[in-house]
């Protein structure tokens, strides 16, 4: 098999054990999934709203997934460690996931997305972004967009302080899409500078406001007298 058809494979192996946890693990509120090979084996790190109901009692939960995980999907040896999310209103992942309920509830699509917005903000995001696209309102596909404070849409900063979720919601109507993205509230773009007064300038380059040494003096040569004749 080429390199690329592997590169393939592996991808496709990891997006349907991703799909397949989300569904099993739904209860417990589905942060995050992040696959890395050891030389042990593959470690499976899961992160979670409830860490408790993915251990299940004595742990008998977290050994059925394991088991499934390496006799359906093929990893060698997985090892999975369950993560607690520290604040689930900063995990884009689960609050599409929370959007996507109150959707099959009932609410709304404007009062949802608006709400989801005020929580994420409220938690300290620097922006968010949501997308709600499908049948909202009647037969024709729409797409409604959510935004407060900053958010980036490609380059570096997308790369590195944007946070992605998505989740589906199944109505009469059909299905929506639900997409939500954060913006990590410690994020620094290249457009924020800090201007420094003189003395916090100093502390910071010491070096460029040292005083300038003082060259030692040369001697000054005699210079001729010049006298003109009466």
């Amino acid at each position: 098999m080429a390199s690329e058809r592997k590169f393939v494979a592996e991808n496709v192996r990891r997006v349907l054990l991703k799909e397949y946890l989300m569904t099993e693990v739904s209860r417990a509120g589905f942060g995050g999934l992040d696959v890395q090979r050891t030389p042990m084996g593959t470690r499976v790190l899961l992160t979670t709203e409830r860490p408790g109901l993915v251990i299940g009692r004595r742990g008998q939960t977290i050994k059925n997934l394991t088991t499934v995980i390496e006799e359906r999907f093929g990893f060698e040896n997985p090892q999975i460690e369950v993560q607690e999310v520290k604040n689930p209103s900063l995990n884009a992942q689960i609050m599409a996931e929370k959007l996507a309920f109150s959707l099959e509830r009932g609410w709304h699509f404007r009062r949802a997305g608006h709400s989801t917005v005020r929580r994420i903000m409220d938690a300290g995001a620097r922006g968010c972004h949501i997308i709600v696209a499908g049948k909202l309102t009647g037969q024709r596909h729409r797409t409604e967009k959510f935004k407060e404070g900053y958010i980036k849409f490609c380059g570096e900063p997308k790369a590195n302080f944007i946070d992605h979720g998505y989740a589906v919601a199944k109505l009469k109507m059909g299905v929506i899409g639900v997409t939500v993205e954060i913006m990590d509230k410690d994020a620094k773009l290249p457009a924020d500078i800090t201007v420094l007064n003189k003395t916090e300038a100093a502390a910071v380059l010491p070096d460029l406001f040292a005083a300038p040494a003082e060259a030692p003096a040369e001697e000054a040569e005699p210079q001729e007298v010049q006298r003109w004749p009466r």
